[in-house]
């Protein structure tokens, strides 16, 4: 049993991915506070090249021009120092980063493939897309960039109160009440609550505007067909809007605020010199006080980008901080369980006994509910039925895209729960309506079937689902890439390559989701002759739209409203005159009509 445990959040958790890299993240922060260190160096230098300037300002020829020329390489020292070991600490981080982001994006993706299908039909791409290609990659950021400028800002601050009150503690407490005014008034307003659900919100309007704009991009030949614009994409227009508004209202809000904070953060020098010109007046050292005088002046001006910096990083930290929480609750979701002794099986023979299963643990009802048959080893089996019925969601119980609610799917008697899950697939191969071509060439995407065969195998199955022909007629045949220069292959061509992938596979089950739906007449004939060999000894589960494609079928199973209502074969059921008998006579009526004169539908 797994161990309960609280993941971390906010910069912590941030800190605990980073420390992934724990040497090369603890000398990027060494070097980056050492950097910081050196960047003051020349201050300091030029506060004792002023002061030496003071003393021999009447007589010049006593100045020791040894000494200004040492303090002089001191300043230039402390500067080359400070970029030399900025660069070398971010040179740590930028690989403690790209190997961090490495490790995090393939940990992320293997787990969304572990999911079950369930949860990507209930997420949208475009809120998958902004959590693996936005907030994981914004950590790539944080790590290389923010962490040592965090170290670095962290130290600053230190140093720059020791500076400040080194020399004359009067103009240092000056200087530090008003930096110390400027963060204050900053935590009234980015240090509370509402600032947290503010980049919560933010976070949410920008996923909902993916979301929208995937959905647009791909409806897009809709909007086109129909002669609309954006404007009327109502829910991408509202996202937009949405947006907008939220973020403008929170901008005003902070307006004040944030004009007071620049103001005061980089205009010390200005309020300073009051306190300068009073304290002038009173008795004491008036030489040094002048010499601390002019060094705070000078020193006040490079106050702005110290803190600057520090702001930036703690508002950038919170907002990468909760787009990983993002990701962490996704990493959260469990993985469909393995079995800890999986078994293997001595046949092929598909089973149902008394399933039951449902989209999602809220629905009222069952997709699926009691259904049994059995699909022999070398045989075709039909599911049929109305849409709805729950066909195509039993074909993608078989392979394990879900868990079933009750009873159990099994693969030669054994339960696929007892497979392991590399196992369960390579049983079996499956060719569904909805296919997807990765953006590589047709012989890479054929061999996702097998990654180990020859081009020969390849071409071999291409030729049985009928792809060669078409094949040979793009730019560069085999090595052509799918959606490049124009190269685009209509609905039957790329499931006839889905099929090409289920031949090379050759596995012992197959799951054909009305795998001809899009093939013409011609190249179903051929489809189906390459299937009677790619069938043989096989178990294969057809859902069937089309009844005329299963028509020989061994068995057909006939479904309505997730129920099993009758099986047989085709004689059989049509002689029985039931809910298949009705769904065949629909069908061939709807056969025998054509469209003639303008448009309107007559019977032949």
């Amino acid at each position: 049993m797994k161990e309960h445990f609280i993941r971390k959040t906010g910069l912590g958790r941030l800190w605990e991915l980073a420390s992934m890299k724990k040497l090369l993240i603890f000398f990027a922060c060494l070097l980056s506070v050492i950097g910081v260190v050196f960047s003051f160096t020349p201050f300091v230098a030029l506060w004792f090249i002023v002061r030496e300037l003071f003393l021999y300002v009447k007589e010049p020829s006593f100045m020791d021009v040894n000494y200004m020329v040492r303090l002089g390489w001191f300043a230039a020292g402390g500067a080359i120092g400070a970029v030399l070991f900025n660069f070398v600490a971010l040179m740590c981080s930028h690989v403690a980063a790209f190997k961090t982001l490495y490790r995090l994006k393939v940990d992320f993706t293997r787990h969304l493939a572990s999911l079950p299908l369930g949860f990507h039909s209930g997420n949208s791409t475009g809120k998958l897309r902004k959590v693996v290609d936005e907030n994981i990659e914004k950590l790539e950021g944080f790590i290389a960039h923010q962490l040592p400028d965090l170290a670095g800002s962290l130290a600053a601050p230190l140093a720059v109160l020791f500076i400040l009150f080194a020399f004359d503690w009067r103009l240092g407490l000056a200087s530090f009440l008003q930096i110390f005014l400027a963060y204050a008034l900053q935590m009234m307003v980015y240090g509370n609550k509402s600032s947290a659900v503010f980049i919560k919100n933010y976070q949410d309007s920008l996923e909902d505007m993916n979301n929208a704009a995937v959905e647009y991009v791909r409806g897009i030949s809709v909007v086109k067909a129909f002669n609309q614009t954006v404007f009327s994409f109502r829910r991408f227009y509202d996202t937009i809007r949405g947006y907008g508004k939220f973020v403008f209202e929170y901008t005003m809000a902070c307006e004040n605020y944030m004009t007071v904070f620049m103001v005061i953060i980089n205009n010390v020098y200005v309020l300073l010199i009051p306190v300068i010109i009073f304290i002038s007046g009173r008795p004491g050292d008036y030489f040094s006080f002048a010499l601390s005088s002019v060094f705070y002046l000078i020193f006040s001006m490079a106050l702005p980008s110290v803190f600057l910096k520090l702001l930036y990083v703690s508002q950038t930290g919170r907002q990468i901080a909760d787009g990983i929480e993002r990701m962490d609750k996704i990493l959260d979701i469990p993985s469909l369980p393995e079995t800890e002794y999986p078994k293997t099986v001595n046949n092929y023979e598909v089973t149902f006994e008394n399933v039951t299963f449902a989209y999602g643990s809220g629905r009222e009802y069952s997709e699926v509910r009691d259904v049994s048959f059995v699909a022999p080893q070398g045989q075709v089996t039909a599911l049929v039925g109305p849409s709805g019925s729950g066909k195509s969601t039993v074909a993608h119980l078989i392979p394990r895209f879900y868990d079933v609610a009750g009873g159990a799917v099994k693969i030669g008697g054994i339960d696929i729960r007892e497979l392991s899950g590399e196992y369960l697939m390579s049983l079996v191969g499956f060719v569904f309506q909805d296919v997807f071509l990765f953006k590589q060439s047709i012989a890479d995407n054929i061999r996702l079937g097998n990654e180990a065969v020859s081009m020969e195998q390849v071409i071999l199955a291409a030729r049985a689902a009928q792809c060669h022909e078409f094949i040979e007629k793009l730019p560069q045949g085999y090595e052509t890439v799918i959606g490049t220069r124009n190269i685009h292959l209509s609905g039957g061509e790329r499931q006839r390559l889905a099929i090409a992938r289920a031949i090379l596979k050759d596995a012992p089950v197959i799951v054909l989701d009305e795998a001809t739906a899009f093939a013409d007449p011609e190249n179903e004939h051929k489809i189906h002759l390459a299937f009677e060999r790619l069938m043989k000894n096989k178990t294969v589960i057809i859902v069937a739209h089309r009844l005329n494609t299963v028509r020989n079928a061994n068995n057909i199973i006939v479904m309505d409203g997730g129920r099993v209502v009758e099986c047989g074969r085709h004689g059989k059921l049509v002689a029985a005159g039931g809910r298949y008998s009705r769904m065949w006579q629909n069908y061939t009526s709807a056969m025998e009509w054509t469209v003639a004169g303008e448009g309107v539908p007559v019977h032949v």
